[in-house]
């Protein structure tokens, strides 16, 4: 069973005022201890809120080792329907089985008929991946708001190696995925499509390039982009109010940076943001209202002090970081509550093995 997590309070009103405009209200939750569960660490947030309120939470569940793939993790699922103040006990979306026999690395999406997705890799590690021994890239479904999933799905074949989809993606030996959020397209003409950001690393040398993984029947076909940004690592993606979709790529140092005019198929001429300079590290991006973006990230370059970065000029900028996490803090998902308040799933204290906490804000504390 696990051990007690306390919820620990920063707020400054009552919870009735979350979303509204009230005072900044800050609160957290410790979602798991390292030897809850029967696993000694825990590691890789993602956090959805479903079209009907219900907040998904998923992770690896590394139990024998802090390390990645190809050690033996599985990914767990925890939900809530009062917006994070309880959740249920960890439900297994997929086991692993032993070494090469894991799986990692979850991002999640609702597809525009509701089924809810569920990206990761499995097998072999990334950097010893080849084609005849691949990391694979599965999707495992969900048609009842995260309560079950499917059996997962191996799409490795058409995302690259000599059967890709696409050209562009038949010399690269590996893949994985972005983790945390994807994206469902709200506008345009590819109004519903799924994007989910890859790094996928070249058969020439030990260098990482970022493509889109796109589908326009509710994730069962799969295409892929042209590369979006060269020499990146983990992305995450965003919907701009004029249907343009803009990428950030980890780097040490200034966030790289790139924007789609064709729903992520193409991709203009990649950039950095030198004001969101940094830990090469795993964050998030999402929208909250019709002029804000908000990006998650250590405003650091150690991996700590998980804070939030505002944009109010549709990701040209980025401006005022607000701690979220003070200390060692590594990866976090954010997504947008029903009430209007915001979710962040982050990793604290990775020097002694990493815990998962929830935490939650209103846009009041934004300003």
């Amino acid at each position: 069973m696990a051990s007690a997590c306390k919820k620990e309070t920063g707020s400054t009103a009552s919870a009735d005022s979350i979303g509204g405009s009230g005072e900044s209200f800050v609160d957290s939750l410790c979602m798991y201890r390292m030897g809850d569960y029967g696993s000694q660490f825990w590691r890789i947030p993602a956090l959805l809120c479903l079209d009907d309120g219900t907040l998904l939470a998923v992770n690896d569940k590394r139990k024998y080792s802090y390390k990645d793939l190809p050690e033996d993790i599985d990914i767990v699922c925890r939900r809530s329907r009062d917006m994070g103040n309880s959740w249920s006990e960890p439900q297994t979306i997929v086991e692993g089985t032993g070494y090469k026999h894991g799986y990692g690395d979850p991002a999640l999406v609702q597809c525009e008929n509701g089924d809810v997705l569920c990206f990761f890799v499995g097998g072999n590690g990334l950097w010893a991946s080849t084609e005849s021994d691949p990391i694979r890239s599965y999707v495992c479904r969900s048609t009842d708001r995260g309560l079950s999933w499917s059996t997962p799905e191996d799409i490795t074949s058409q995302l690259w190696g000599s059967q890709s989809v696409s050209p562009s993606t038949r010399n690269y030996k590996a893949s994985f995925f972005g983790s945390g959020n994807a994206l469902r397209l709200r506008q345009g003409p590819h109004k519903g499509r799924i994007l989910v950001a890859a790094a996928m690393c070249r058969k020439s040398a030990q260098k990482l390039d970022n493509f889109v993984v796109y589908s326009d029947d509710n994730g069962h076909s799969w295409q892929v982009s042209d590369r979006a940004f060269s020499v990146g690592d983990e992305a995450k993606l965003v919907e701009l109010n004029d249907g343009t979709v803009l990428i950030s790529v980890r780097q040490g140092g200034p966030r790289g940076c790139n924007r789609s005019s064709d729903g992520g198929k193409t991709w203009g001429t990649q950039s950095t943001w030198p004001e969101m300079t940094a830990n090469a590290c795993n964050g998030d991006l999402i929208r909250i209202n019709d002029t804000t973006l908000i990006h998650s990230l250590p405003n650091s370059m150690n991996r700590e002090n998980v804070s939030v970065f505002i944009s109010n000029d549709e990701g040209s900028t980025w401006h005022s970081p607000h701690l979220l996490v003070a200390g060692p803090s590594v990866y976090s998902s954010l997504t947008r509550l029903a009430d209007g308040s915001v979710g962040c799933f982050v990793e604290v204290g990775p020097d002694t093995g990493c815990e998962l906490w929830f935490y939650r804000f209103n846009p009041a504390w934004l300003k």
